[in-house]
């Protein structure tokens, strides 16, 4: 079975009615214990029509390596393309959902132009200073946030195997700093560096068993 294209449809329509910049914006890195969350704000060119829009599928449908050679071309043949980042220590200190608002206004904030209107995956109340619409799935179906997924994906990955130079310990080039068992296996063993968010509930667990264990010894 063929997987769900992305089409511009929801583009065509903010065009028709006078919106000169669409803006489809997309996160990755909600969940992981450690990196950074990281959106991409993608604006569709409306004169041309780049052959990599028949390849645009949600990010976590695509392969490492069909994102890899999608994310510059989105990036050179864009309209518009910019990312924002919200680092762990500044994820601890907000909050994820301050964060997420934060992440995406940075990622707008460095468009050449500002959005008419954002077309942005998922439910979260957003709270930003221009027209929004939220779409279920919109990374499946509306192709300027599945744009912005493959371009998110690909920085927040290329960061995480940099990171994995820096603290090797912990596998981040293999698991991105989600949970997986490697990950929980060294952290329990080495603790968290840090590029661990202290405040999500795994890392903060094991930050207190360890806290226990070496004020009994002590």
């Amino acid at each position: 079975m063929s997987l769900q294209r992305p089409t511009r449809r929801r583009e065509l329509h903010h065009w028709r009615n006078g919106a000169s910049c669409v803006a489809g914006v997309d996160e990755v890195g909600r969940g992981p214990l450690a990196g950074p969350l990281v959106t991409a704000a993608v604006v569709l060119p409306q004169d041309r029509r780049p052959e990599w829009l028949r390849d645009l599928r949600d990010s976590k449908q695509l392969s490492a390596q069909r994102r890899a050679a999608l994310a510059p071309l989105i990036e050179a043949e864009a309209a518009q393309c910019a990312i924002g980042w919200v680092h762990a220590a500044e994820l601890d200190e907000l909050g994820l959902a301050e964060s997420l608002r934060l992440c995406v206004r940075r990622s707008l904030e460095q468009l050449d132009q500002r959005p008419d209107i954002v077309l942005a995956d998922g439910r979260d109340d957003l709270r930003l200073h221009c027209p929004t619409e939220m779409i279920v799935k919109g990374d499946a179906s509306v192709a300027s946030i599945a744009a912005a997924s493959i371009v998110a994906k690909v920085a927040r990955d290329r960061w995480m195997v940099e990171l994995d130079r820096r603290y090797p310990r912990y596998g981040f080039a293999q698991h991105k700093g989600y949970g997986s068992p490697e990950h929980v296996r060294a952290l329990r063993e080495f603790g968290p560096c840090p590029e661990h968010r202290h405040s999500f509930a795994p890392v903060a667990a094991l930050r207190q068993s360890r806290f226990s264990f070496d004020a009994a010894a002590s």
